[in-house]
């Protein structure tokens, strides 16, 4: 019998934030997904820079990708530098994979990567969320009960 998974992920150093994913999508599971770099990636990634705001996942060739990360050529690489905005292997168990892949073609959610971290252990993960997108009238929902929060929260202090 396997280790049952955390319910949080174990983000020593979060690199990149997708923020306006939570606002443009009803996130629904999220995944943790290890991801396929090479060497001037890595690098790149450690000193900070990387940016996943239009980024998405796509399920092919029975493999997740990663398209549109934008990862930044490393400043100190020579002619072995990698391409910035190559899609990227997102490393996942059979079973996850095949649960995306049905996720996506039959109910019509999107993968949506939320952000990019570095692990306890120094690993590079992708935190992906199998979502659905939202419409104009949810968006102003969502923002109507974020506002609400806060005057809640200022009220409590003010009074309390």
């Amino acid at each position: 019998m396997s280790r049952p998974r955390p319910l949080t992920f174990d983000k020593v150093k979060t690199v990149a934030e997708n923020r306006r994913a939570k606002y443009d999508y009803f996130i629904d599971q999220v995944f943790e997904a290890g991801i396929a770099l090479h060497g001037t990636e890595v690098k790149s990634l450690r000193f900070g820079e990387g940016s996943i705001a239009e980024a998405y996942a796509e399920v092919r060739d029975e493999a997740v990708w990663l398209v549109n990360a934008n990862i930044p050529e490393f400043s100190h690489g020579n002619r072995h530098n990698h391409e910035p905005k190559r899609p990227r292997k997102l490393l996942l168990h059979v079973r996850e994979i095949n649960k995306l892949h049905g996720a996506v073609a039959r109910e019509g959610m999107t993968l949506v990567p939320l952000s990019i971290y570095f692990n306890g252990r120094g690993r590079a993960k992708v935190e992906l969320a199998l979502a659905k997108g939202k419409k104009v009238h949810d968006k102003r929902d969502t923002i109507k009960e974020r506002d609400w929060n806060r005057d809640k929260q200022r009220l409590l202090r003010d009074r309390g």
